[in-house]
């Protein structure tokens, strides 16, 4: 499960986060492209844009609910 203390600063503020856990696998940013980007020089995803719509909010719940290793976390509006 992510874990809100050890996500990447990159992520813009909102719900969606992903933590460092992330592995790279490329799942989040073919799944939610408008949302999930690479961060290069760390070789890890981050979320670039919170959903905006109920087709973004879908395509990142699947992203999070696809991820390998549980890097992506949803806390509402907590995050």
């Amino acid at each position: 499960m992510a874990d809100i203390a050890n996500k990447y600063p990159e992520n813009v503020a909102g719900r969606f986060f992903v933590d460092n856990q992330c592995i790279d696998c490329d799942l989040c940013r073919e799944t939610a492209p408008n949302n999930f980007t690479r961060w290069e020089d760390g070789g890890y995803s981050y979320v670039k844009k919170q959903p905006e719509s109920p087709e973004e909010e879908a395509a990142c719940k699947e992203a999070m609910e696809g991820c390998p290793v549980e890097a992506i976390g949803n806390f509402g509006d907590k995050a």
